[in-house]
């Protein structure tokens, strides 16, 4: 089953607890929006051990929370999550698994996606963290997208930046090619919806 789009739009959903990974959202998206295509902002709330949920309905400031219609409808997806131990974190990951209701119509089938995080070290687990993340999207039957070689910041940054997808190193800034690698990643999942969906 397909989803209807309407508006077509690429959904960057992240969890960032320090605002590292909302960063790199923010620069995905330009990517998104400078291949011609809208990009979505979204967050999930945070998650405790004692109870479900520990945030409001609607965050205080910030992207609002992720609906289940706003993956659904979404022409591309782009994850993104801090790293947990070279995983991703709970909250994204609460999110993620309560998505079984798209998995069995299909909806997310055929649509291309990525994945991003962000580390406190250089050797912190980026990449494990993004494979992890592509797990379920492989499940949900999405084309997952990389960033390729072909794009210069790859081969030189000394900071985040993988094949697997854009990261960052924690800083108060982006690297210039961590920027790079983030916008390079959601143009060319915006491109790729392009051809596989819109």
């Amino acid at each position: 089953m397909t989803t209807e789009i309407t508006t077509p739009y690429i959904l960057v959903l992240y969890y960032s607890r320090n605002g590292h990974v909302k960063m790199l959202a923010d620069q995905i998206a330009l990517g998104v929006e400078n291949a011609g295509v809208e990009a979505m902002l979204r967050t999930v709330p945070a998650v405790s051990t004692v109870c479900e949920a520990i945030e409001d309905d609607i965050p205080n400031e910030g992207d609002i929370y992720c609906s289940e219609e706003d993956l659904a409808n979404c022409a591309g997806l782009l994850i993104g999550s801090p790293t947990r131990f070279g995983n991703m974190a709970a909250p994204l990951k609460y999110f993620i698994d309560g998505t079984s209701g798209l998995w069995l119509s299909g909806a997310l089938t055929n649509k291309p996606a990525g994945a991003f995080t962000s580390t406190s070290s250089l050797h912190g687990g980026q990449e494990s963290t993004l494979l992890s993340m592509m797990i379920p999207l492989l499940h949900h039957g999405m084309v997952i997208a990389g960033v390729p070689y072909s794009e210069p910041a790859l081969a030189q940054t000394k900071s985040g930046g993988t094949p697997y997808g854009a990261s960052h190193v924690e800083a108060a800034t982006l690297s210039d090619a961590e920027i790079q690698i983030a916008r390079a990643q959601g143009h060319r999942v915006a491109m790729l919806a392009k051809k596989l969906i819109l």
